[in-house]
């Protein structure tokens, strides 16, 4: 099935303030886009007529949902009967990261303290402080080393900046003990891996501050945690791997997997078959008219199907939650092609009885590891299984405008799969729809 990719970097975007880029009231594609929207469409298989308010709609990758927060935004998660969410569990991954890091400090107490001072030292590259996965992985982390502290009942997922002599406010030292002796675990330093132009999870900032800190007091980090891959492997390859210290990110993207081989620490797989098979399933059942379950807890007619041990769907929240895995040295052999579909999953679909249909899908930041080197291609490997058209968009990850702008003429396509830039910003997108 022809792929139209349209990935465009828009490089002379890169100048916008970084407040530009944060603004939840983003919804100037709207009135760019309005004058040129159909309002309805009609499919050139059944000849129907479906308003764009109507046709099947989902969220992936970033939840709708408040920055400061992490209250769901139910309006955009209820836009219409069809719409839904896909993800992974963000607070049984983040956990799962936590225990991977303690366990690992653990197994290997006698030379990860590297300057032998008693502190297990390590510092965390944070993607985006309004970006409620993000938020998980850092206070799961916290968590597990005992360095944590409540903030408003929950664990604070602040940055501290630099904290090497343990006075920062957003966290304490923790402690662990192994073989009867005690150790201090103190987070050194953190920060947002936020670039000058207000793009977030930016591996090149990452990169950029690992260089600073292991200049500044490179003796004293025993351990780098990164709430991705795509940061972890910017300052696994600049300072850690020569250094021999452990790091530990999330996503399981090829390079990191393979990179555990070479000393990376670990990484969590967020099943993102799954996640990419949810994605474009719920929209093929919408628009089969079927019930949504098929192909997901009950078999399709082609023998597709989940088992219960991969996924989770919460109805109220109306989204489904793909669950982790660690990725370590035990088992990373296992996780070596990351745009690999899940077999389970992996069977055709007849189009005599599910008639090609074109969907519009767009990818927050082309620039995004995960997404662009993983998430997009196990898309492409599912379209066809699917027979579904796929109109690829990649953004700037700095504003919502950058993609919604070229959502000119909704009206074209049968449905949606949106990935924001920020999570407030739902209304961007279904304003467009509702016109």
């Amino acid at each position: 099935m022809k792929k139209r990719l349209a990935l465009l970097t828009m490089a002379a975007l890169l100048g916008v303030s970084a407040a530009a880029c944060g603004s939840a009231g983003d919804t100037s594609a709207s009135g760019d886009s309005g004058s040129s929207t159909t309002q309805e469409s009609s499919s050139s298989d059944s000849g129907s007529s479906v308003a764009n308010k109507d046709k099947p709609l989902v969220w992936f990758n970033r939840q709708p949902s408040n920055s400061s927060t992490g209250e769901l935004d139910m309006s955009a998660l209820s836009f219409n009967d069809n719409t839904y969410y896909v993800g992974f569990d963000a607070n049984q991954g983040a956990e799962l990261q936590g225990t991977m890091v303690k366990e690992y400090i653990e197994k290997n107490i006698d030379t990860i303290d590297r300057n032998g001072d008693g502190t297990i030292g390590y510092v965390l590259a944070i993607g985006d402080i309004g970006h409620n996965d993000s938020i998980a992985r850092t206070r799961g982390v916290r968590k597990a080393l005992g360095t944590g502290v409540e903030k408003d009942g929950s664990i604070n997922s602040d940055p501290v900046g630099t904290n090497t002599d343990g006075s920062a406010s957003a966290v304490q030292d923790g402690t662990l003990e192994v073989n009867g002796k005690k150790y201090v675990v103190r987070e050194l330093a953190s920060q947002e891996m936020k670039n000058s132009a207000g793009a977030t999870w930016d591996a090149a900032t990452a990169g950029n501050a690992i260089g600073t800190w292991s200049s500044s007091f490179g003796k004293e980090i025993d351990v780098v945690v990164s709430n991705n891959d795509g940061m972890g492997m910017s300052m696994f390859n600049a300072w850690s791997k020569d250094n021999k210290v452990p790091t530990f990110g999330y996503d399981a993207n090829n390079d990191a997997v393979a990179a555990i081989a070479e000393g990376y620490g670990g990484t969590i797989s967020q099943h993102a078959d799954v996640q990419a098979y949810l994605t474009l399933r719920v929209l093929r059942n919408a628009l089969d008219g079927v019930d949504i379950d098929t192909g997901i807890g009950t078999p399709d007619d082609a023998g597709n199907v989940l088992t219960d041990d991969v996924y989770t769907y919460n109805e109220e929240q109306r989204s489904y939650y793909a669950l982790n895995v660690a990725v370590t040295a035990d088992n990373y052999k296992d996780f070596t092609d990351s745009t690999k579909v899940y077999e389970p999953v992996s069977n055709q679909l007849d189009e005599s009885k599910h008639a090609s249909k074109k969907v519009w899908l767009n990818i927050y930041n082309a620039a995004d590891n995960f997404l662009s080197a993983t998430y997009q291609p196990l898309l492409q490997n599912y379209d066809d299984l699917l027979n579904l058209d796929v109109e690829y968009i990649g953004g700037d990850g700095q504003t919502e405008s950058n993609i919604t702008n070229r959502l000119g003429n909704p009206g074209q396509y049968d449905a949606f799969a949106i990935n924001m830039v920020k999570t407030d910003n739902a209304a961007s997108y279904t304003a467009l729809l509702s016109q």
